[in-house]
């Protein structure tokens, strides 16, 4: 190997390694080497990884190894629960934080993780960030699972017990009476102020100023007196009534009759609107009119959530998915499926429990929201249904291309696509017989660079070109041999890029 390649091969050939899907554990180790540069932490944040690579990346002494590791969202949760209490805050908190860039399907964080932050008494012996800073990275995260609170609603620790009493609409009856009379002074102070919210005459009290931040959040989730709903409809401010699920039945007639179409958008799937759907459903607003169409399907709280999240939300809507609290029974989604209304059968296709027999007959659906929504949620929707949503909805391709089912091959018919990101995905089919390393575009060299089908001779040849090179190290046909030869190279050679004092 000659040492005059230009000094950004060896910088390709790392970021190639790093994600080399064939790379044993000893060559990716030695990717956390200071002189590996921006590689290490890349491989760290950005791929699965195997055991033994996470345990030398939690015990190396290079802190923004650790601090990469903890963005990392193909990892377990669980194997990462060690930095939870790591001597750097800015590590804690990068774990609190939660993956960059978040995938869709939202990991929750382990019980073990999140009590250690919410019960720690300091952010770290750095002294760079507080413990309330951590926690409160962790709760704009949403990594905790929305059961969490009753979860710790009887712990022994009063900080968890705090906790949950800040959450008080989530606990069950017995839940709140108990922390009403808590040991602990702080937590039934919480769960009083949390009580208060339920009761209209304290919420009337100690209401602010309608129009002000605070009152909006108070008017949106708490139980409302006669008189703070008439104060609501004189100020015009009734978009609060529309959300609020303690909203009295007398004020959600009135607003399913207001003039401005939104608000009466915002009631017309309202499980306890009552008499008021029926006069929906003859709305002049097309948009009003479906949604009250759907209302007598939704005689839950749980359901009016689900069919809110079909609804509101269009063809590349790229929301965090997440596991609800409480769900509706199998089935009313499996009701919901077989529906002549398509917003109903969106709605099913977001259930990945959708039995396997349903799941054939939604991908097939006219409605293209339907076969999207299926292909994004589902763990059953078809190879070919996630690869053509992939071709069609760009905004889609990020998330998809995680999914276990999501098709390795079967792909070349899309070479000549003028989308290069399809042709990207075309070029890395194992089944092409020559890949296309000649196509103007980056990344479809880079792809086909990186196709397994590639002999161990095309690659050395591949390894010296500017335009291939990193594809070549990440080729999963790279002999193991070869992979330490190159790293030999990169981090030996005196002129390797410096290692950063990174991010």
């Amino acid at each position: 190997m000659s040492d005059s390649l230009p000094d950004s091969l060896p910088e390709q050939w790392l970021r190639g390694l790093a994600f080399n899907t064939a790379a044993p554990a000893d060559v990716l180790i030695r990717l956390l080497d200071e002189a590996a540069g921006e590689a290490g932490l890349l491989m760290c944040e950005g791929r699965d990884l195997p055991d033994a690579v996470i345990d030398a990346a939690l015990r190396h002494p290079v802190e923004p190894i650790r601090r990469a590791l903890a963005r990392n969202p193909y990892v377990d949760p669980v194997r990462l629960a060690p930095l939870a209490s790591d001597p750097s805050g800015l590590v804690r908190a990068h774990l609190a934080r939660g993956p960059r860039p978040g995938p869709r399907r939202l990991r929750t964080l382990p019980a073990d993780i999140l009590v250690t932050f919410l019960t720690a008494r300091d952010g770290g012996e750095d002294g760079r960030v507080s413990e309330h800073d951590i926690v409160g990275e962790l709760w704009s995260s949403r990594q905790i699972p929305l059961s969490f609170p009753q979860d710790m609603a009887g712990h022994d620790h009063p900080a968890l017990r705090l906790y949950a009493a800040f959450q008080w609409q989530s606990l069950t009856a017995a839940q709140q009476r108990a922390l009403l009379d808590d040991p602990d002074p702080a937590v039934r102070e919480a769960a009083g102020k949390g009580n208060r919210q339920l009761d209209p005459e304290a919420v009337e009290a100690e209401l602010p100023p309608i129009g002000s931040r605070h009152a909006m959040s108070v008017l949106c989730s708490c139980a409302l007196s006669s008189a703070v709903v008439e104060q609501c409809f004189a100020a015009d401010t009734v978009y609060p009534l529309a959300v609020n699920r303690h909203t009295p039945a007398d004020a959600l007639a009135r607003l399913a009759r207001h003039p401005d179409a939104e608000i009466r958008r915002l009631v017309a799937t309202r499980p306890d609107l009552g008499p008021a759907a029926a006069e929906l459903r003859q709305d002049p607003d097309e948009d009003v009119r479906m949604r009250a169409r759907l209302q007598p399907s939704i005689r839950t709280w749980a359901a009016f959530e689900e069919v809110r999240k079909a609804v509101d939300h269009g063809l590349d809507c790229t929301c965090p998915i997440t596991q609800p609290a409480t769900e509706p029974p199998p089935d009313w989604y499996a009701a919901c499926a077989v529906s002549a209304e398509p917003v109903l059968r969106r709605v099913a296709a977001g259930w990945p429990g959708l039995p396997a027999e349903l799941v054939g007959t939604l991908a097939l659906d006219d409605d293209e929201a339907v076969r999207v929504r299926l292909a994004c949620h589902h763990p059953l929707a078809p190879p070919h249904l996630l690869l053509d949503v992939f071709v069609t909805r760009p905004a889609h391709r990020p998330h998809l291309l995680t999914l276990p089912a999501f098709p390795r091959t079967g792909r070349t018919h899309l070479i000549g696509h003028p989308d290069p990101e399809v042709r990207a995905l075309a070029a890395a089919d194992p089944a092409f017989p020559e890949p296309p390393l000649q196509d103007p575009d980056d990344a479809v060299r880079r792809a086909a660079a990186a196709n397994p089908t590639l002999t161990p001779k095309t690659l050395e040849t591949l390894l010296t070109d500017l335009r291939t090179a990193e594809g070549a190290a990440a080729n999963p046909s790279l002999p193991v041999p070869r992979m330490h030869a190159l790293l030999d190279h990169c981090l030996n050679a005196p002129t390797t890029r410096p290692p950063a004092a990174r991010r």
